[in-house]
């Protein structure tokens, strides 16, 4: 069992399901992203923070930066959010199309980015 799933298997099992649609979505659109526990919560990285998420009591918090966030503005206008997040109620379907197309934004993004012989952008 690795890190992620040790975090996911610590939800009730309605949580975990949830959890394990959001990792999908975001494996399947980032399959070359390196999955990692940062922040303390399930974090993708590839050529930076690309994503991560997090189940809390009533939501699944879903992470991809403000930029992220502010390119799928009006498609996220139904989910309550703050600059770098955005929060889907436990008791919804996930939009797990979105989060990938989102997820797909945030890996162009990234990989659009430059870095230097040390490995810094």
């Amino acid at each position: 069992m690795n890190v992620v799933d040790e975090y996911i298997s610590a939800f009730p099992v309605d949580v975990q399901k949830k959890l394990g649609q959001i990792r999908a979505a975001i494996i399947k659109a980032a399959p070359d992203a390196e999955e990692n526990i940062g922040y303390g919560i399930p974090t993708y990285k590839l050529n930076g923070n690309l994503v991560h998420f997090a189940g809390w009591k009533n939501h699944i918090g879903f992470y991809a930066t403000s930029n992220g966030n502010e390119a799928f503005r009006e498609e996220l206008s139904g989910y309550k959010q703050s600059k770098g997040a955005v929060q889907f109620p436990i008791d919804k379907p996930l939009p797990t199309a979105l989060i990938a197309r989102i997820v797909k934004f945030r890996v162009k993004q990234n990989l659009g980015k430059k870095v230097n012989k040390s490995g810094k952008k």
